[in-house]
């Protein structure tokens, strides 16, 4: 399998553990997306390379040590985005009835693996 389908296998093996998940998207930390899963997922990519260029930005300049994630709560959800090493980001949809530590959980640990697979 090469990286992309890998990465592929990872993302429907969390929205299978979180099948609340609306969307999720791998994207570069440039903002190209490499697994989408969602609508508008060009620009969803865009807007957590983004999210994840400036939360590295706010941990360093406030000492919080490396970012591990940022979470956009609207009255519908959230968008939480998660760092994947330092070449990758990993943004997901979710509702407002998510349970957001299993969330966490389970996103987090996928976020590592993913790290590993774009070295």
């Amino acid at each position: 399998m090469n990286k992309r389908e890998v990465l592929e296998q990872l993302v429907s093996e969390l929205r299978a553990a979180l099948p609340e998940i609306k969307g999720a998207v791998v994207a570069s930390a440039d903002g190209l997306p490499i697994v989408a899963q969602a609508e508008d997922a060009a620009r969803l990519a865009a807007m957590a390379a983004t999210a994840l260029g400036l939360g590295r930005r706010i941990a360093e300049t406030t000492q919080l040590g490396p970012l591990a994630e940022t979470l956009v709560r609207g009255r519908d959800g959230y968008v939480v985005v998660y760092a994947v090493g330092q070449r990758g980001v990993l943004a997901l949809i979710a509702p407002a009835q998510v349970n957001l530590g299993l969330l966490h959980l389970e996103a987090r640990s996928v976020a590592e693996r993913m790290a590993e697979v774009l070295g």
